[in-house]
């Protein structure tokens, strides 16, 4: 199944809500390290719902947000949800390609992803998209909870069809620095809304030991590389 396919009967389920649910936990905390200033143009890879966009309308001077997805209905939800919303900055939606993304050189500011990035077909070429599309001085904030140091994830790719990238931290590094991306930052960035009950409630139907729980949520959480620009 393609990454179309797949999102496309997720968006269908009414799924992007509950990934929307899920990921705020620890993307609001990544989105409010972006430096998006007044009249700044933000793009989000796999945009899903659009929420990042919409927080980023609600929170900065933002003037112009891009949200880009592989799968039509994710793209008309997200489109649906922001009008709904009616946020301050003028957002759009478009089916597109990680790997061919459809914008100029130096024609944006900032790029976001939330667990999305792992998708790509060839993550090192969407990386240089990103540095492509960006101008020098631009960022580029990557947050995915499935990578290697998070051995609670390994087994995510057994209940998807599409190929998952799984990269420890200093692949990530390494692939941003061959993109042309300066490594400004990386770190985990925990997820402290996640109730974890006592020692005495586990077993669970999900964790065998709370510790393993607490190491999941507390201690991996979210990895975030963030690139800039030259």
């Amino acid at each position: 199944m393609s990454v179309r396919e797949e999102f496309d009967a997720w968006a269908a389920d009414g799924r992007d809500k509950g990934m929307e649910e899920r990921h705020w936990h620890t993307a609001k905390h990544v989105l409010a390290r972006m430096p998006v200033e007044d009249g700044d143009r933000v793009l989000d890879l796999g945009t899903g719902s659009g929420y990042a966009l919409r927080a980023l309308a609600d929170s900065t001077g933002m003037a112009r947000g891009y949200g880009l997805d592989g799968a039509p209905e994710m793209t008309h939800n997200a489109r649906e949800y922001a009008l709904d919303a009616s946020p301050a900055a003028d957002l759009g939606f478009v089916v597109g390609d990680f790997g061919h993304l459809p914008f100029d050189d130096d024609s944006l500011d900032h790029a976001f992803t939330m667990e999305a990035f792992y998708y790509s077909a060839d993550p090192i070429e969407t990386l240089r998209e990103v540095a492509r599309v960006l101008r020098p001085g631009g960022t580029f904030h990557c947050a995915v909870n499935y990578y290697e140091e998070n051995v609670h994830s390994h087994d995510w790719q057994e209940h998807i069809s599409v190929d998952m990238t799984r990269w420890d931290a200093s692949e990530y590094r390494d692939a941003f620095r061959e993109a042309g991306l300066h490594v400004a930052e990386q770190d985990n960035v925990a997820d402290t809304e996640i109730d974890i009950p006592p020692a005495g409630e586990f077993p669970t139907e999900n964790w065998d030991s709370r510790e393993a729980m607490v190491e999941r949520y507390r201690e991996f959480g979210t990895l975030l590389t963030v690139g800039v620009v030259p």
